[in-house]
């Protein structure tokens, strides 16, 4: 790891960009699952949404990594920015999944939604300054459908970066064979006490997870 590295890790609190006055979407309980008033679909997250605002948070200039909560990192994320970073024609970079899960639920009971380029926004390379951000806007987080923003539909006409699987592993999905360098539990992990992997594997970065943080509470 290249110590002379260090970055920023801000958690995206939604009731401050609303102080902010960058997000305005609003939501309402059916049955106790959130459900969006502006696509009428549910949701499962308190960034599911403004995620997307990353670029603006940032100020346009930069590069900036979003990265989902059920992550567990097991290499040097400085790769992300060096090597994945340096590609300045790509406004973002991802891991471009093709993950069509069959479960109709998913972490802590949440309804499983599927659309096109699911997980693809769940780790995120933005290249803030790029002129392709314009395609964006704050209003657009606030009021266009979940779908077009998860698909990063804005940026059809635009080339996206490709990061390889191993930055965004899928538990229960991807190949055993691959060595994660982020492990992304999309099921729940082992942060839920009563969670169970798929496989084998999957309990296998579970317990990796595990021994880190008891390791962390000793020290």
């Amino acid at each position: 790891m290249n110590t002379n590295d260090s970055y920023n890790i801000v958690p995206i609190v939604q009731k401050e960009v609303r102080r902010m006055g960058l997000y305005w979407r609003s939501h309402e309980v059916v049955d106790e699952v959130r459900v969006d008033c502006f696509d009428r679909k549910p949701f499962s997250t308190e960034f599911s949404f403004t995620r997307f605002l990353v670029p603006f948070l940032n100020q346009r200039s930069g590069l900036a990594l979003f990265m989902d909560c059920d992550m567990y990192v097991r290499s040097d994320i400085t790769e992300i920015f060096d090597v994945y970073g340096a590609d300045k024609e790509c406004a973002i970079s991802c891991v471009q999944h093709m993950h069509e899960p069959s479960e109709k639920s998913k972490m802590d009971g949440q309804i499983q939604t599927i659309y096109r380029r699911k997980n693809w926004s769940s780790f995120v390379l933005w290249n803030c300054d790029h002129p392709a951000i314009n395609e964006l806007t704050v209003a657009d987080v606030s009021t266009k459908s979940g779908s077009w923003l998860h698909a990063f539909e804005w940026m059809d006409i635009y080339p996206i970066g490709n990061i390889p699987e191993d930055w965004n592993w899928l538990d229960g999905h991807s190949k055993e064979e691959v060595d994660p360098k982020c492990v992304h539990f999309t099921t729940g992990g082992p942060v839920y006490p009563q969670w169970k992997g798929k496989r084998d594997i999957d309990n296998k970065y579970a317990d990796e997870w595990r021994d880190i943080k008891l390791f962390a509470l000793d020290y």
